[in-house]
């Protein structure tokens, strides 16, 4: 027999002979109806498990990971306020049907049956994932079992603070909230997890604001590996910055009491607390994983001798809310009742197309309020001199500062955040002045930690921000790219359009840096990010451009939604000559605010039909030092600038080259995995009789000193390769 029915009969057997196990008496200011409603919770949490897996051995389910044996998280959310955002674990079912009990107009039953059958109709993930989450509810959809969602977390609890001092247009939470997000005790080891924990210690122990409660379910195993005893209590008890909190899970009472201390403690003080909370895992990790093959049978008849169901009986006879019998007609009632519902929830319709998997991965757009920039009064106060050094050309690096000053002149919601942004304004002084003109609420110096700054700018925009994160670096990205990749670029997907977190991230990279580094200072793989869906790259070429993206960025953060990552070449930051020394060819001037490069409209320059350089980023400054030699042979030219690498804008690109004989792609990405394979691709497709060519970066990392740029694309390789393609 399957543990799960095993757990089943041995709960109506031991009720109805009153065989309940010993516990401590009720104690604490859990009310009846409290206690009625966690117990009604717990039941419903167990028969949706016990139905989950009816319906996959029948073909008309599809997920089993089930909350038994953590229950008392029921306890936690009557602790907490229905506004009080949370993220929570896999097994927290008994939280979201507590909180659907206390707001009115909720069917978790009907919900989560949908939800199981990977219903079209599911209210959060439309049939996507099975998710817990509910936007009525103030719970953002989770999928991670690895706690990758507690970087973010924290972010939405500074935002609480953030929003109190400068509130966003599209704030969600109140000014008094508290954030909580809950984990596995296995999932606490993880890196990212540490991370979090190790940032909000350090944010309180500074003495800034930050409600949020982590709440740790221990269930004492990982799937199959043991947490040792005594680990988390070891690892959390004495932390700095964190207030730590126990209580038994397995009891009600305790449960409610401990919580909602903890969750007081954060909202007056302002201060992270972590609340550990014993509980038991149940049937093992999910339907497939039979646990007695990596435990012993006495133990897992321990564990199940321990059902946090038969502790809340005797809880609630004890205390005098409910006998033993009533308890066991509201456990039959709730197994018959979601049976009942599941028979029509496995009707409902299915998702069939690959456009209706995809119609959330990207946002809907929201109303803003207009805005027709910052007056010439502010301008003025804010610029000061660098008002008239607007009249000449200027670098690249000066030109996005001033963008980013007009930007947060005229959108107070958008807030910077990273190492070093603040008062050194950046390791290339790109942020220089900004915490001059606009304070450090907006320009946040953080930790060394990349997980935690791009989670804490998910969490702000949860909350109403436009966060503009900088990474240092673009191989410093990989530290923490699943912040990206599976927290940021899936929000919306799983849950049908309902949780955004827009943001502008910024980062420093591609090759080309002089004697600086190597690899991890030059990193011209970009691979990683065109290869999420919903995600925009950006990659300007010039500082004209690059102001002109980023407004664009902005607007494409801050009205539609959308998570962009703006690519910054650093070895164009500073540059001022094309050809021959003080030319200042690759200087500009810097347009006006209400000027914009919009989303996917490409850069051409020139009229040639003999051959079109199809390029970004660094190869069109290098492009445009091998135009003359080119012309010189006799080669008509116009130098393509993509600008927006993913997705790539393929419509304005075959226009680009329209009537053009011969494409070359300069690409100072990787020959594999690299740019020029798409733009390859494409141009295959779309331009079919056109030549094509690509000349690419090696595969491999760059080396530091005077090789720094020999695996890349140089001007004498375009002009070579540009000949040979037009012979």
């Amino acid at each position: 027999m399957a543990r799960c029915e095993i757990v089943h009969e041995n709960f109506l057997r031991r009720v109805a002979a009153g065989d309940l196990p010993a516990g401590r008496a009720p104690a604490g200011p859990l009310t009846s109806d409290q206690a009625v409603a966690a117990f009604r919770a717990a039941c419903l949490t167990r028969a949706l498990d016990r139905q989950s897996r009816a319906m996959q051995r029948a073909g008309q389910g599809f997920y089993t990971i089930g909350s038994s044996g953590h229950e008392g998280m029921a306890a936690v959310a009557l602790a907490l306020r229905t506004g009080d955002m949370a993220f929570l674990h896999y097994r927290d079912a008994a939280f979201q049907i507590a909180r659907a009990g206390q707001v009115p107009g909720q069917n978790p039953t009907w919900d989560m049956l949908l939800s199981f059958a990977s219903s079209s109709e599911d209210p959060i993930s439309g049939g996507r994932h099975k998710v817990l989450g509910s936007k009525a509810l103030m719970i953002p959809p989770q999928t991670s079992t690895i706690a990758s969602h507690l970087p973010k977390a924290v972010g939405a609890a500074y935002s609480v603070g953030a929003a109190r001092r400068r509130r966003p247009e599209h704030a969600l939470l109140a000014e008094d909230a508290v954030v909580m997000c809950s984990f596995g005790d296995a999932s606490a080891n993880h890196s990212s997890a540490q991370g979090a924990f190790n940032t909000a210690g350090w944010t309180s122990y500074q003495s800034v604001p930050l409600p949020l409660l982590f709440v740790c379910e221990d269930n004492g195993i990982g799937i199959s590996t043991k947490t040792p005893k005594g680990w988390i209590e070891a690892g959390f008890s004495a932390r700095p910055g964190l207030k730590y909190f126990k209580a038994d899970g397995l009891d009600l009472y305790d449960t409610y009491r401990v919580a909602s201390e903890a969750a007081d403690y954060v909202r007056s003080r302002k201060k992270p607390a972590f609340l550990h909370l014993r509980t038991i895992r149940l049937y093992g990790h999910a339907g497939a994983d039979v646990p007695t093959t990596y435990l012993s049978r006495e133990e897992v008849e321990a564990e199940e001798a321990q059902d946090p169901l038969l502790h809340s009986v005797r809880l609630l006879d004890q205390a005098g809310v409910m006998q033993p019998a009533e308890a066991l007609e509201i456990y039959k009632e709730t197994v018959d009742r979601v049976a009942r519902v599941a028979a029509e929830a496995v009707t409902r319709p299915r998702l069939k197309s690959a456009n209706g998997v995809m119609a959330s991965l990207i946002p809907p757009k929201r109303d803003c309020r207009p805005t027709n920039g910052p007056t010439p009064e502010a301008r003025a106060a804010v610029f000061g001199g660098d008002l008239k050094a607007m009249e000449e050309p200027q670098i690249m690096s000066r030109l996005i500062n001033w963008a980013l000053t007009d930007l947060m002149l005229a959108h107070p919601e958008i807030v910077m955040m990273g190492e070093d942004v603040g008062r050194k304004g950046g390791v290339y002084g790109v942020t220089q002045k900004l915490t001059a003109r606009f304070g450090p609420d907006r320009m946040i110096d953080t930790l060394l930690d990349e997980q935690s700054i791009l989670g804490l700018a998910i969490g702000m925009a949860q909350n109403g921000f436009v966060p503009m994160p900088e990474i240092q670096f673009l191989a410093y990205l990989h530290n923490a790219e699943d912040q990206i990749r599976g927290e940021a670029a899936t929000l919306p997907f799983f849950s049908n359009g309902q949780f955004t977190n827009p943001m502008v991230l910024r980062i420093a990279g591609l090759g080309y840096q002089k004697g600086f580094g190597g690899h991890f200072h030059n990193d011209n793989s970009v691979a990683v990010l065109r290869d999420i869906p919903g995600v925009i790259l950006a990659v300007p070429s010039n500082g004209a451009d690059a102001a002109r993206m980023l407004r664009e960025s902005v607007r494409l953060a801050r009205e539609e939604q959308r998570v962009v990552v703006f690519l910054e070449p650093i070895a164009l930051y500073p540059m001022r000559d094309l050809h021959t020394d003080k030319d200042g060819g690759w200087m500009r001037l810097y347009p006006a605010p209400d000027e914009v490069i919009g989303f996917g409209d490409v850069g051409v320059q020139g009229t040639g039909t003999d051959l079109a350089i199809v390029t970004f980023g660094n190869g069109v400054y290098l492009s445009n030092q091998a135009l003359p030699a080119i012309e010189a042979a006799g080669i008509k030219t116009r130098i393509v600038d993509t600008r927006w690498l993913s997705p790539l804008p393929k419509e304005a690109l075959t226009q680009a080259v329209s009537g053009c004989k011969h494409i070359l792609v300069v690409d100072e990405t990787r020959h594999s995995g690299g740019v020029a394979e798409a733009l390859m691709a494409h141009f295959h497709e779309a331009a079919p009789d056109a030549r094509l060519a690509r000349i690419t970066a090696e595969d491999s990392f760059i080396a530091t000193g005077p090789a720094y740029a020999v695996t890349m694309p140089s001007k004498d390789g375009i002009t070579a390769a540009a000949t040979e393609l037009c012979k």
